[in-house]
C-alpha cells in the first residue's frame, strides 16, 4: 500500500470517519534490552495464546529447574514480548504483553519493546489480529525458518509498518472494547473449567476406589456394594461393516465429542467416491474406542445415532439397555485406561491395537442397574451443562474473531 493510499475499517464507534495511517513499530514503541543484571526476578516467562506472558512453571505444570537467568532479558508489567517460534495458530510468533506480574525474565531470542506512541491496549488487540503476519514475513531474511524459529532481525522487526487510528481516543475505545470481551471470555473459560473439574472430582468419588467395593459417595437408597463382573457380560463387539449410506452416513469419532458428523472442511465431492469402500456401522448408544489415542479421549459412546466410521475403531454394543453408557462414564477414569493399556499391542507402522477380546475380559465394579441408571443421569445433567458453556464460549470467540476482522484494517 502506498503512502497516500487511504484505509479505513469496516466497522467503527460512531464519530470516528478520519483514514488510518501506516506507521512503523519503531515510531509507535521502543525496544526493551535490560539485562536481569542483579536477579531482580527469577521468574522464567513464556508467552501462552490464550493467557499472554505467563510463568512458565504455570504453563508446563511442572516447576523447571533452576538456572541462572542472570544474562536474560528482565521485563517489566506492561511491556510486549515477541517470540519468534511457531506456535498453533500463531504462523509468526506470537506478541504477547505482561500483565500478571511486575516483572519476570525471557531468553535473549525474543524481541522486548513498550509502546511510547500508541495505546498499550490498542496493541493488545492489534496482536490478536493476523494482519501483522505479512509484514513480519515480508521483513523476514531469505531461508526465515530455521527449526520453527523465524529469522528476522530486531532492526527488520522494528521496520513492520502498522495501520492504526491517529486518533489515540479511537485506539483507547478499540482496546476497552477488546479488553471488556476478553475479559467475559476469561470468565466463561474459568466456568468451563470448574465444571470439567467438578466432573473429575465426582468420577473419582461416585465410583470405586483401590479395589473397594463402595464408591466414596452415592445417591439415596443404594447401599449394595458393587459387583465385579468382566466387560464381556455387559458388552458385545458390533463388527458390521457396510457401505455409506444416506441412513448411515460417514462420520468421524473426535476426541472428546465422540460420533461427529464431518467437519466443514471435509467435503467429498472433491474426492473420487469408492461406492464400494465398507465402514463399520455404529448405532446410538455403541461404546467405541481407538486403541491410539486412548489418553487423549478417543473413547466414549455414541450419543449422535446412525452412522458409518473408520474400521479402526472397535466398537461394542450393550446387552442391556443403557449399560454401554455407564461404561462410557466410567472409561473417563483413569484407572479403566490403565486397564485397557495393559493389553496394548504394537502394529505396523507405530499403531496401536487393544484386541476386542482383551478388552472384554477386562474385569470391572459395577452397581444395580436402578443405580447405573441414578448415575448416567447425573452425569448426563453434568455433560449438557459442560456443553452448554462450551458453546456460549466458542460463540464468544467467534464473535471476537469477527469483531478483530472487521474493525482493523
Amino acid at each position: 500500500m502506498s503512502a497516500n493510499q487511504t484505509k479505513y475499517p469496516q466497522l467503527r464507534f460512531k464519530g470516528f470517519t478520519d483514514s488510518w495511517e501506516q506507521r512503523k513499530l519503531s515510531n509507535l514503541a521502543e525496544r526493551v534490552t535490560r539485562k536481569n543484571k542483579n536477579n531482580e526476578s527469577g521468574r522464567p516467562l513464556t508467552i501462552s495464546a490464550q493467557d499472554g506472558l505467563i510463568d512458565q512453571n504455570d504453563f508446563f505444570d511442572k516447576q523447571i529447574a533452576s538456572r541462572d537467568v542472570s544474562g536474560y532479558f528482565l521485563v517489566k508489567n506492561g511491556e510486549f514480548a515477541y517470540n519468534k517460534s511457531y506456535s498453533n495458530g500463531y504462523p509468526w510468533g506470537a506478541i504477547k504483553r505482561l500483565d500478571k506480574y511486575d516483572m519476570g525474565v525471557l531468553s535473549t531470542l525474543y524481541i522486548i519493546f513498550r509502546p511510547t506512541n500508541v495505546s498499550s491496549q490498542f496493541l493488545v488487540s492489534y496482536y490478536d489480529t493476523t494482519r501483522w503476519y505479512k509484514e513480519v514475513a515480508k521483513n523476514a531474511a531469505e531461508g526465515a525458518r530455521n527449526h520453527g524459529l523465524l529469522n528476522i532481525a530486531p532492526t527488520d522487526f522494528f521496520s513492520t509498518v502498522l495501520i492504526i487510528p491517529n486518533s489515540i481516543e479511537e485506539q483507547q475505545k478499540i482496546g476497552s472494547f477488546f479488553r471488556q470481551l476478553d475479559h467475559l471470555i476469561t470468565l466463561h473459560q474459568r466456568k468451563l473449567a470448574k465444571l470439567k473439574e467438578l466432573k473429575q472430582g465426582y468420577l473419582q468419588k461416585l465410583f470405586p476406589e483401590n479395589g473397594s467395593k463402595f464408591p466414596q459417595l452415592r445417591f439415596a437408597g443404594f447401599a449394595d456394594a458393587w459387583e465385579q463382573r468382566k466387560l464381556r457380560g455387559i458388552l458385545a463387539e458390533r463388527n458390521d461393516q457396510i457401505t455409506e449410506t444416506n441412513e448411515y452416513p460417514l462420520m468421524s469419532f473426535v476426541q472428546g465429542k465422540g460420533v461427529t458428523p464431518k467437519g466443514k472442511r471435509y467435503n467429498r465431492s472433491f474426492l473420487v467416491k469408492d461406492v464400494d469402500k465398507k465402514y463399520k456401522k455404529t448405532e446410538l448408544g455403541d461404546f467405541i474406542y481407538s486403541s491410539n489415542n486412548l489418553e487423549t479421549g478417543s473413547i466414549g459412546f455414541n450419543r449422535t445415532g446412525k452412522a458409518v466410521i473408520s474400521p479402526v475403531y472397535s466398537i461394542f454394543k450393550s446387552k442391556r439397555e443403557q449399560e454401554s453408557q455407564f461404561i462410557g462414564i466410567m472409561s473417563a477414569r483413569k484407572d479403566f485406561i490403565f486397564k485397557m493399556i495393559r493389553f496394548r499391542q504394537g502394529v505396523v507402522y507405530g499403531q496401536w491395537r487393544i484386541h476386542e477380546s482383551d478388552f472384554l475380559n477386562i474385569d470391572i465394579r459395577i452397581p444395580s442397574y436402578e443405580e447405573q441408571q441414578s448415575i448416567i443421569c447425573f452425569f448426563e445433567k453434568l455433560n449438557k451443562a459442560i456443553t452448554l458453556h462450551q458453546r456460549k464460549l466458542e460463540k464468544l470467540q467467534e464473535l471476537k474473531k469477527g469483531y478483530l476482522q472487521k474493525m482493523f484494517c
